[in-house]
């Protein structure tokens, strides 16, 4: 018998070098996905930001939505100790505690889906069952919802940040002209890293220079 509930895993902001990482989880009862449907839920990348506003409202009234923020701070910390991939696991394990009689599908982080899929199901709910795939979140509806709320709170965090920071907008990415912008005019040298930004990034490195490679030496232990 099929599970009554479907869930969906997602990230948004894993490359990102200004803000958090958020983990998003979306469950609905599966009689009720067709709803998702309806709604013209898809990969939050293919939505404009005011119809990703609009979904995520929409998705908080039809289904259950967690989400976990992850803080540079702590993402350097397990890039240098234990990876970004064992990070994501652990956070979605904890999104989805109490999800038993589920099935749960993720947007596989991994290049080998299946290995990321065993290590989710290693720790799931008992009745949980768990499967992971590559650009789930443009395959299976559940996914994408989990997607659009990952990317929303991503958003609006990364946009408190550079309200703080008396900054433009800027997408937090260090392919962006804006966004390596904002990092140049608020680091001083000498000054103790901000919390918004990600020290193990190598462009931190790049655009610091040997300044940026020997603190973040220090920073990661």
């Amino acid at each position: 018998m099929p599970s009554r509930w479907i869930g969906g895993l997602d990230e948004a902001g894993r490359g990102s070098w200004i803000g958090p990482m958020i983990l998003g989880a979306f469950r609905i009862p599966r009689s009720d996905l067709g709803r998702l449907v309806d709604l013209g839920v898809r990969d939050s990348k293919l939505l404009p930001p005011a119809r990703r506003s609009e979904l995520e409202a929409e998705l908080a009234r039809c289904g259950e939505i967690r989400t976990r923020s992850v803080p540079p701070p702590v993402i350097d910390r397990w890039v240098r100790r234990h990876g970004l991939n064992e990070l994501e696991i652990r956070g979605f394990l904890h999104l989805i505690r109490g999800w038993d009689d589920t099935e749960i599908i993720a947007d596989a982080c991994d290049v080998d889906a299946e290995r990321f899929a065993a290590r989710l199901r290693a720790g799931a709910p008992a009745g949980a069952l768990v499967s992971a795939h590559h650009r789930a979140d443009r395959t299976f509806p559940i996914v994408g919802a989990a997607s659009i709320v990952a990317k929303v709170r991503r958003d609006r965090s990364v946009a408190r940040i550079l309200d703080r920071l008396g900054a433009g907008p800027a997408s937090g990415y260090p392919s962006d002209p804006k966004t390596e912008a904002v990092v140049r005019a608020c680091l001083r040298p000498g000054e103790p890293w901000p919390v918004w930004l990600r020290a193990s990034w190598k462009t931190t490195a790049r655009v610091l220079g040997p300044r940026g490679r020997t603190t973040l030496d220090d920073f990661s232990r």
